[in-house]
């Protein structure tokens, strides 16, 4: 028999806000955090606006000391410890001070590229022949597993700390792989989430690859557009989110505040075959990954009542509704809610599944659907498969029993996970 796992804290360093209570207001009011960028003018990109966190100096202060500050170059492990830190606070953690690690405990933190501009500023230093000048933190911060590392020591874990990387994947794979571990009896508390650095040297390929909107510069907000007719890419975003699992064992003994429950999920591939590559997803791995997500945790496909996508604002939206709906065999109203928040914070790469889990699971406590931003003109291909009264343009009060949310990622490769609202 697995243990049931439920998740007991949340924390999030998004585009449109950074801490749970801003981060909550901006989903509510379906606020943007996509902005312009001056330095992409300035080096000449064709998509000029992205997501990202605004992170004031001061704040930076209250999880870094002055010592670590010094030559800290990688927004990633900024962004990563600031919501890995909240949300160990806010499911009522605290650091281990002891002498020996906290054994039942550990980080599961995943990133895809984590301190380019400390790796770029490192390339320079050794190509001046100044090697000395690196300095004694050049490799955690640009090591896949620095932002793992980094928690791990800063809370004290003792199970295992590791970093999982799945592209657009990675955090949605994350929760599914720290849910393993605990239902499995092998820890008791995982911190799980994912990051991603900002900045032109993450963004650049993207937009060398014109799959990123160049025609609101001077209109970001309404540059990102899910399920739209006139989307026309996805805008690049940045940040991290964090969620604590937990046995529901140990939650009940802590008298932990339970946010929701996670019933199971999976993950596989396409392969990059078929109609399936680098870029594009294979239809029949994205259908059977949700129809093996909805078999493993135990219910039946007609008791999912919401859906966050991952419905990235480009031409595949109308092809992820597609694969929803065949593989719950559901169509027109009998279709779930289904929202994206890409409309607001952009995609966030990395770090997208985290967020957007951490945006999922609070419309349980809020007992809301929150909006789609800039779906104003829902596609007709899309409009053809499902009920536009599924796709809330405004926040509706809703009180969602279970949700599915799912991340299609680069190299054709797909994780989905099952939430569900906790009763005790």
């Amino acid at each position: 028999m697995s243990r049931r796992v439920v998740i007991t804290g949340l924390g999030v360093c998004a585009p449109n806000g950074v801490g749970l209570t801003d981060f909550t207001q901006s989903l509510l009011e379906g606020k943007s955090g996509i902005r312009h960028q001056p330095i992409l003018e300035k080096l000449g990109f064709g998509c000029q606006i992205a997501g990202e966190p605004l992170v004031k100096d001061n704040l930076i202060d209250n999880y870094f000391t002055p010592l670590e500050r010094r030559g800290l170059n990688a927004t990633g492990i900024v962004y990563g410890v600031i919501a890995g830190v909240d949300a160990w606070k806010d499911a009522g953690l605290k650091k281990n001070e002891t002498e020996e690690p906290s054994w039942d405990r550990g980080i599961l933190f995943g990133t895809g590229i984590l301190g380019v501009d400390k790796f770029r500023e490192a390339i320079h230093l050794i190509d001046e022949g100044n090697v000395r000048r690196l300095g004694s933190t050049s490799v955690i911060q640009t090591m896949a597993s620095g932002i793992s590392a980094y928690i791990g020591g800063l809370l004290g874990c003792g199970n295992q700390v590791t970093t999982n990387s799945a592209a657009c994947t990675t955090g949605t794979e994350g929760i599914i792989m720290a849910y393993d571990r605990i239902s499995h009896g092998k820890a008791e508390i995982i911190l799980t989430g994912s990051c991603s650095d900002s900045g032109p040297y993450v963004w650049g390929g993207f937009d060398a690859m014109r799959i990123l909107p160049r025609a609101y510069n001077d209109n970001p907000s309404q540059a990102s557009r899910p399920m739209s007719a006139s989307a026309s890419g996805f805008v690049p975003g940045s940040g991290a989110g964090a969620l604590v699992l937990e046995s529901l064992e140990s939650a009940r003994k802590r008298g932990a505040h339970i946010y929701a429950e996670v019933l199971g999920g999976e993950i596989n591939s396409g392969g990059q075959l078929g109609e399936g590559s680098m870029t594009a997803p294979n239809s029949i791995a994205v259908q059977r990954c949700i129809r093996n997500a909805i078999l493993n945790s135990g219910i039946e496909a007609s008791e999912v009542d919401v859906i966050n996508g991952h419905l990235t604002a480009t031409a595949k939206d109308a092809l992820e509704i597609e694969n929803w709906s065949m593989a719950l065999n559901r169509s027109g109203k009998d279709f779930p809610f289904i929202n994206s928040f890409k409309g607001s914070i952009g995609h966030c790469l990395a770090a997208a599944g985290s967020i957007e889990s951490v945006a999922t699971i609070l419309q349980f406590q809020e007992k809301v659907v929150f909006k789609n931003v800039n779906c104003d003109d829902i596609h007709t291909q899309i409009q053809s498969l499902i009920s536009e009264d599924c796709i809330p343009r405004k926040t509706i009060i809703h009180t969602p029993r279970i949700i599915a949310k799912a991340s299609f990622g680069f190299g054709d490769v797909n994780a989905c996970v099952i939430f569900k609202a906790y009763f005790d």
